[in-house]
């Protein structure tokens, strides 16, 4: 920019001296004028030898102010063609000593202009580029459509802008394609300027390689893809043998206890009167058994309640309210549309966890007095929402070190490839809004 400034003013200055070329031709023209006049005069016998005098006079003052101003004029040049070639010479030792490589051509894109950089990213000598088609570095697939791309971009009268035509979409970023002279496509990121100059217009593009870059935004998402896997294969793992253990307990733990509970009552009512002492132990040890009973199917369902393998999502999430309800004292209202939603696996399983964790965060942190729990299956995607009347939070403070129910949700949602948005405020309450694609081939949860 400092450099464009210069050149300007540069120019203006030559500007400058144009002008006083002009006022010198002026002069002598007005001199050589009153030269004339005198001489004429002269000449006529009008006072001649004061005409003479006269005509000497301004025709040495005129020669001298011409050539003071000749001489002026030329040092000035001098100096003008000299800063302007020093600037010349700065700009090209930067295009020449930058990181980058550049790249201008002319309106028939031929290339004028080729910088050591990008001699060395396309593998190809100067002297071979220069005056060669651009279509060299472009990949034959696109030779086609690029010119109509700069020629568009010519009529927009736009002084530059970021390419991306043809581009790999690598998150926000838009890889550009090019050719090295070997033959190797590679990705580049560029940008496009144009200026004009005597009525010529001229395309500068400005890259650099970023392969290096775009492997390691590959092998990043290689390593995220199977980081998922491997959470996908853990979630489904440990709900296998949550089932597995949820289910023994219940079938044959806590039906072990009812048998013995059974027993238990059966012996206490062949006790006779006098033993009343046995008989009061016999009833503690039916109560302990009751307590153990309840605890065993407690744990069970809070392992993986069987109705949710047996009777579906929409059942378990009733009971999950209900339970929640009984044991917090906070009222949870539950809706689904529609009323026969039957969810498959993974997906009940999901959202049943998620329901479940973010019912946890409530009775934990939220100190509401009401939860509303939506369930809405009837577009392609399920929608479950969480709101709460607590007392809300900053989503943009920092995470505590212990604190996981968040971060589990997010980790379950995304298994799925679904979406999940929290909205909270200190004051203002929860809402937790899951959105979760019905086609998803990704097995977890």
């Amino acid at each position: 920019m400092a450099e464009r400034e210069n050149l300007a003013n540069r120019g203006n200055r030559l500007s400058r001296s144009a002008l006083k070329d002009t006022a010198v031709a002026l002069t002598v023209a007005a001199g050589s004028v009153l030269l004339a006049a005198a001489v004429a005069a002269a000449l006529m016998g009008w006072h001649a030898e004061e005409m003479r005098t006269i005509a000497t006079s301004i025709g040495l003052v005129v020669m001298v102010a011409a050539v003071g101003l000749y001489s002026t004029q030329a040092h000035q040049r001098r100096a003008s063609d000299t800063a302007l070639r020093n600037v010349q010479a700065r700009v090209g030792g930067i295009v020449e000593s930058a990181m980058d490589a550049i790249i201008t051509v002319d309106q028939s894109q031929h290339i004028v202009l080729f910088n050591a950089a990008a001699e060395h990213v396309f593998g190809c000598p100067r002297d071979e580029a220069i005056g060669a088609p651009l279509a060299w570095f472009i990949p034959e697939r696109y030779r086609k459509s690029h010119p109509d791309h700069v020629r568009r971009f010519g009529e927009t009268g736009s002084t530059s802008r970021r390419m991306g035509a043809q581009r790999i979409v690598m998150g926000a970023q838009r890889i550009v394609m090019g050719l090295r002279r070997n033959g190797e496509e590679f990705p580049i990121e560029a940008s496009i300027s144009q200026t004009t100059e005597h009525g010529h217009i001229f395309f500068t593009v400005i890259l650099r390689d970023v392969t290096a870059r775009v492997r390691a935004e590959q092998d990043l998402r290689a390593s995220k893809d199977e980081l998922r896997e491997l959470a996908s294969a853990a979630h489904t793992v440990r709900e296998q043998e949550k089932s597995r253990i949820a289910r023994e307990l219940h079938d044959e733990l806590a039906q072990s206890l009812t048998s013995l509970k059974m027993d238990v009552v059966a012996a206490r009512e062949e006790l006779s009167p006098q033993q009343q002492s046995l008989c009061a132990k016999m009833v503690a040890m039916q109560e302990n058994l009751d307590a153990m009973v309840a605890a065993t199917r407690r744990i069970a369902a809070d392992l993986r309640p069987l109705m949710l393998d047996d009777l579906g999502l929409v059942p378990a999430a009733e009971w999950l309210a209900e339970s929640f309800t009984q044991r917090t004292g906070i009222r949870c209202a539950f809706s689904v549309d529609p009323p026969e939603l039957d969810l498959q696996e993974p997906h009940a399983t999901a959202i049943f966890r998620i329901l479940q964790e973010s019912l946890t965060n409530v009775a934990r942190h939220a100190r509401a007095t009401l939860v509303e729990v939506t369930l809405d299956g009837s577009g392609e995607d399920v929608v479950l929402r969480v709101r709460d009347n607590g007392r809300g939070f900053d989503p943009a403070a920092p995470r505590k070190a212990a604190s996981l129910g968040l971060v589990g949700l997010r980790e379950r949602t995304s298994l799925l490839g679904g979406e999940i948005t929290i909205e909270a405020a200190p004051g203002r309450g929860t809402v937790i809004a899951v959105h979760m694609p019905l086609q998803s081939t990704v097995a977890a949860a």
